[in-house]
């Protein structure tokens, strides 16, 4: 199992989605586009892609002009019904590349956040991992008008478009299920200036925050990623 990993910041941290990768033994092929790497040319090389989230929004073409590109790649593997995973930003590009609207500014959530399945999500083979409504992290300013054809599968008062899925295996999470308590102590670590601007009753709150909602995320976010890994074809 070969897994393209792209990543849109220069802390990025797989967390539970590494460790279901991991669990299921995939090579993966770290890919950092904003850093200058260069995307693959198609989706042949691989059985499965994983773009993460990052601090620019999916229209943000001029300042990093590797993302029509990108989003145009996430399309090719969900065509070649090879599974797809798009994490906040990669959400976002998931649903700019199959004609849903991006929304700029409009859905501000940081911290854990609950989020609800819906009737669809309590039925679907990935999403059905997690309990009908649950606390997630989030981070994130943006949200998107739903792809046609895609199916809603979690949803809050936030942003109605918490997770959705294309087709069988093309998924987007506009929530951090990865999020592990470890992956937020090391964004607290390594973004205080902007974690603390941007919430900062959360930033003082934090230990209680983390103690009350933190399990709950964890094993919820572990049970999504080895979900989400099942569906990639064993080669």
């Amino acid at each position: 199992m070969r897994v393209l990993v792209v990543e849109n910041d220069k802390v990025t941290l797989l967390g539970q989605i590494g460790v279901a990768l991991e669990e299921a033994g995939a090579d993966l092929d770290i890919c950092r586009p904003h850093a200058g790497d260069a995307l693959p040319a198609d989706e042949t090389g691989h059985d499965a892609i994983v773009v993460m989230g990052g601090p620019q929004n999916a229209l943000d073409d001029e300042s990093h002009g590797y993302l029509p590109a990108l989003a145009a790649l996430m399309r090719r593997f969900g065509d070649a019904d090879k599974s797809v995973l798009g994490v906040c930003l990669g959400s976002q590009l998931l649903a700019r590349t199959y004609g849903a609207r991006n929304h700029i500014g409009t859905a501000p959530e940081f911290g854990w956040c609950s989020v609800a399945l819906t009737t669809e999500g309590a039925s679907d083979p990935v999403l059905s991992a997690a309990p009908a409504s649950f606390p997630i992290f989030q981070w994130h300013s943006d949200t998107f008008s739903l792809p046609e054809g895609a199916v809603r599968l979690a949803t809050n008062g936030t942003a109605e478009n918490q997770a959705f899925r294309i087709g069988r295996a093309v998924y987007g999470t506009q929530f951090h299920f990865e999020a592990s308590r470890q992956v937020v102590d090391e964004w607290v670590a390594t973004f205080p200036d902007q974690i603390a601007g941007t919430a900062p009753e959360w930033y003082e709150r934090r230990a209680a925050l983390a103690a009350e909602n933190g399990p709950r995320a964890d094993a919820t976010g572990l049970a999504l990623a080895r979900a989400w890994v099942a569906t990639i074809p064993q080669t």
